[in-house]
């Protein structure tokens, strides 16, 4: 059950970029979630994909060497969603169709996958704890920043060009 849920229903297993795999396999499990509950649904499951995936993770890592195995993508899930949380705003603000917003999809796989490949100053030190919870933390924090470039694209595009 926790090399299920830590590699996202073994999405984690593909290659090359298993991590990359992680993140595209959270976008149609994110939009299914989405489309069937609505932004309330989603945001619930964010914390709740997180919490399982410290769990599975912290399972699935005791006892060996390697603290974050690349098989292990469930973090990659829980930091995409958190990605995607202003896209499913605009789309529940709008009213627009979810591909409506296809550039803010993009900008979140984008740049999420960016800030969690570069490990740029607080991801980086979420990641080098060591543990279940800095495997999950790296990418929750990615996610932020993603999220934040999101939000920046959305008002340059919608409030500054007006399109």
């Amino acid at each position: 059950m926790t090399k299920l849920l830590a590699t996202f229903f073994y999405a984690g297993l593909m290659r090359p970029a298993p991590g990359t795999w992680g993140s595209l396999a959270a976008l149609p499990a994110g939009a299914l979630i989405f489309w069937i509950g609505g932004l309330n649904a989603f945001l619930i499951a964010v914390p709740l994909v997180f919490a399982l995936g410290w769990w599975a993770t912290a399972v699935e890592t005791r006892g060996k060497d390697d603290h974050d195995p690349s098989e292990i993508v469930i973090d990659e899930v829980a930091g995409q969603w958190i990605a995607l949380i202003p896209v499913f705003i605009g789309i529940t603000h709008s009213g627009a169709g979810m591909l409506a917003l296809w550039p803010g999809w993009v900008t979140a796989f984008v740049f999420f996958r960016l800030f969690d490949i570069t490990k740029p100053g607080p991801i980086g030190w979420a990641d080098r704890r060591g543990d279940a919870l800095g495997v999950m933390l790296d990418d929750v924090i990615a996610g932020v920043f993603a999220g934040i470039v999101v939000m920046i694209g959305a008002w340059l595009s919608h409030g500054v060009l007006g399109l």
